[in-house]
């Protein structure tokens, strides 16, 4: 049995439908993401895990017990907050103490838990600092140290890396993973971030108006997107639509206006004539004046358009005879300000039928 479950939970405010039936299970010492634009319910979500609100209907149970009555302060969960919420006239020390104090654990006995609670985020040292002394990323780790001390059996997290610049944001991701590893607690984890949800995930939710569109793992969500929102949700991705044309042994094609017939795998052959999408993401493209002898069988000629240096990669903007613009993507292999192509080159992209990915509409 999972240790959380989402049981058919519904939460409307007025007219507004926040969160709309969703069920999913979450097991124990799973990094789990629930992730999505802003509106998608994600937050309200996790405020019902954490009994800040209640459903409308469903049941939220965790480890076999069903969480409806039961006041936050009850619940073995804690949250942290992308304000972290420290109390600003408190030491290290006194933050970490005070859910210590509200479940009643004897004087003697906190010391010990706190020296382990800043050890569990390396803080220690720090306890008789004042947060106005932190940086924003120790203030972020004695938020986790105040939510870790009592030993929760599920942490909530809702965007805590949201106010992080992207440096510090990067390290602390690394510093997450490692710490979950360590304490082994199931953490639920609330992002509109892509990449973060990619990189901390064991598992991720997709979420779009209250609904989850795809439960999934970080390589299949990016690989395998179930639904057009996934797809264009998660990183960069060409959407070629059209109607289908054929299909046959795991393969489709589509007519795609602007570039013509495109062959994509496929999980089930539709039907001739059905609208579908082939998702496309472009460093599955191969980009060259003219496409190697043995390209797969998807070729298309173009100008490039625009184009975008990264460092790391260049993107290209190309447009197609047909007036398509299709997004393709290089690495920079020398030091430098490397551009393969510039703009109003003529260029030839192909690409693999593995490289894309059917969706049905």
């Amino acid at each position: 049995m999972a240790l959380l479950e989402i049981q058919g939970v519904t939460r409307r405010f007025g007219d507004f439908t926040a969160v709309d039936d969703v069920s999913l299970a979450v097991e124990a010492g799973e990094f789990f993401t629930l992730l999505g634009p802003s509106g998608c319910g994600k937050t309200t979500l996790l405020r019902m895990i954490a009994g800040f609100d209640l459903p409308d209907a469903g049941r939220i149970v965790l480890d076999g017990k069903d969480l409806a009555g039961s006041p936050p302060e009850r619940r073995p969960v804690r949250t942290v907050f992308q304000s972290y919420a420290l109390f600003p006239h408190m030491t290290v020390e006194g933050n970490v103490a005070f859910p210590l104090q509200m479940a009643k654990v004897p004087a003697a006995d906190m010391p010990a838990k706190i020296a382990e609670a800043l050890e569990d985020v390396r803080l220690t040292g720090f306890g008789k600092r004042m947060p106005h002394e932190l940086s924003g990323g120790q203030r972020q780790r004695v938020a986790i140290a105040r939510a870790l001390v009592t030993h929760p059996t599920l942490l909530l997290l809702d965007e805590p890396l949201a106010a992080l610049d992207a440096k510090l944001r990067e390290e602390m991701q690394i510093e997450l993973i490692n710490l979950q590893k360590e304490v082994g607690i199931t953490f639920v984890y609330v992002t509109h971030d892509q990449t973060e949800a990619l990189a901390l995930s064991h598992r991720i939710a997709v979420m779009n108006r209250g609904r989850v569109e795809q439960l999934d793992e970080p390589s299949r969500i990016y690989g395998l997107p179930a639904t057009k929102f996934v797809a264009d949700f998660i990183g960069h991705c060409n959407l070629l639509s059209g109607p289908v044309t054929s299909g046959a042994d795991g393969v489709v094609a589509l007519d795609v206006p602007g570039i013509g017939v495109v062959r994509a795998a496929a999980r089930t052959i539709p039907a001739t004539g059905a609208p579908g999408t082939v998702a496309l993401r472009p460093e599955k493209i191969r980009i060259a004046t003219f496409a190697p002898s043995d390209a797969a069988d998807n070729r298309v000629r173009g100008t490039v358009a625009d184009l975008l240096y990264m460092g790391d990669v260049t993107v290209y903007k190309v447009e197609t005879e047909g007036g398509a613009r299709v997004e393709a993507l290089l690495a920079n292999s020398q030091s430098g300000r490397t551009k393969f192509f510039e703009v109003g080159d003529a260029v030839e992209m192909s690409w693999a039928v593995d490289a894309g990915h059917y969706i049905a509409e």
